[in-house]
């Protein structure tokens, strides 16, 4: 929705869904790309239930590695621009420093390990691309950690959230704003295609995020954020204690950096407020 709302200014915008296009169908992306015909494809579709994945491990690889090979060859037929969203998650988490993109990757998650075969794919069609790694991805709609947050909140005094995961908490908003300057310089620099961090500047855990939400004064009440090691919520996929990406290559090559997680969640709360 972010996407369509930037891009419509700037020529014919084709939105597809499930109903349109099925990642987990070859066939069916194939169809829909040469039906519209795109310059520029954007692959925001994917597989992101963390936990199911481990259990669902085909059906994670089908919509996020085989489909974004599809779309990076389709895309080199129509000599397209195919700008592909990856995730921190395609590392370990063990590095102390922000990872840089030529840091090697080490998934630790079936979900992890399906982003870095999508990228790989991608990469090895060698056609005109932006891979572009975010993180901790959130919005005003949608089931995401902020909307969980205030919900829980809403409903108790009290919520218990782990405080030894750290990262760039990274609205929908800022990454479409980004994606729509990107599409635009990338006409004069396309010598630029590869990989980038874009993520918010800065870092926090999920107990320094959740307490911003509730620091903003959205709720009538603010409920007590308790601190907890990852030891205490434990899930069925393994999550990297570092996300923090580094965004040193992004600013070198594009000129601008997104704004701090902070502002982005200004940006966000409001939005929510005024559509609440």
């Amino acid at each position: 929705m972010e996407l369509s709302r930037l891009y419509h200014p700037l020529g014919d915008v084709v939105v597809t869904g499930r109903e349109e296009c099925d990642l987990s169908s070859e066939q069916s992306i194939r169809d829909t790309v040469r039906q519209v015909k795109p310059a520029v494809i954007i692959n925001a579709g994917a597989y992101t239930a963390v936990d199911l994945a481990e259990k669902e491990r085909d059906l994670c690889f089908a919509i996020n590695a085989a489909a974004p090979r599809v779309l990076a060859e389709e895309a080199a037929r129509l000599d397209a621009l195919l700008i592909h969203y990856s995730t921190d998650y395609v590392f370990d988490g063990e590095k102390s420093e922000p990872y840089l993109e030529s840091d090697p990757i080490n998934p630790v998650s079936v979900y992890g390990a399906s982003k870095a075969a999508g990228e790989a794919a991608i990469a090895q069609v060698a056609g005109q691309y932006l891979v572009l790694r975010t993180s901790w991805v959130y919005a005003a709609q949608g089931k995401n950690f902020l909307r969980t947050m205030l919900r829980l909140g809403a409903e108790r005094s009290e919520l218990r959230v782990v405080d030894d995961q750290f990262g760039a908490p990274t609205s929908a908003a800022a990454i479409a704003t980004a994606t729509a300057r990107l599409a635009e310089q990338y006409v004069e620099i396309p010598e630029a295609a590869g990989i980038y961090h874009m993520t918010a500047a800065g870092s926090t855990s999920w107990c320094g995020f959740a307490r911003a939400i509730f620091a903003a004064g959205v709720l009538p009440t603010q409920p007590r954020v308790q601190p907890i090691p990852s030891s205490d919520y434990p899930t069925p996929a393994r999550r990297p204690a570092n996300s923090v990406l580094a965004n040193d290559k992004f600013a070198h090559t594009f000129g601008f950096r997104l704004p701090s997680w902070q502002q982005q969640l200004d940006q966000v709360l409001a939005a929510t407020q005024v559509a609440s």
